[in-house]
């Protein structure tokens, strides 16, 4: 159980930042990392390392992520249809600062584009890497990362300047992309 506890360790934070950055909510993105390590947790004596563990634990946070996502949204119908009609609330002004605009389109995109997008320009991952977190073929990948391009220009319009083609280690998503 120590190489687990390393793993936690060492995984968390980056589990946390691709979660949150998938979803826009940090505390969503909290469960759904715990979650994804109790799961991993009660896996561990049936893992056999075929890929990295840190990669195994991406998918899980991802299916995770996208089981979160698809609850919100059947919830979000059926109070929609509940309450056809009536002024919706105003948005939180600081669920708007917290999450940024970036965070925000990243949210607005389908999750495994957003998982994609996040694992390459974000953590560096390249293709082959996130086709092994996400169990998908580099090929399905490389079209993610191009339509979540794609949407996030659409979505962000110039202000943001030209979004990234290849990866950028150590810079924030939200600071425009000058790559």
């Amino acid at each position: 159980m120590e190489d687990f506890d390393r793993l936690y360790q060492a995984a968390y934070p980056k589990l946390l930042r691709t979660v949150y950055a998938v979803l826009g909510d940090h505390a969503a993105a909290e469960d759904c990392v715990q979650d994804a390590f109790v799961r991993a947790f009660k896996a561990w004596p049936r893992f056999r390392p075929e890929r990295p563990p840190e990669a195994w634990l991406h998918q899980i946070a991802i299916n995770g992520a996208i089981s979160y996502r698809r609850h919100v949204r059947l919830r979000q119908v059926g109070e929609l249809v509940r309450r056809l009609g009536r002024p919706g609330l105003e948005p939180d002004p600081s669920q708007a600062l917290i999450s940024g605009e970036v965070v925000a389109a990243l949210g607005r995109l389908p999750v495994r584009e957003a998982a994609a997008f996040v694992l390459r320009y974000y953590h560096g991952y390249n293709n082959r890497e996130i086709a092994q977190a996400t169990g998908v073929s580099e090929r399905t990948v490389g079209a993610r990362l191009a339509q979540a391009r794609q949407r996030l220009v659409r979505d962000l319009g110039p202000a943001y300047g030209r979004l990234p083609t290849s990866p950028l280690p150590g810079v924030a998503l939200g600071d425009g992309g000058d790559a």
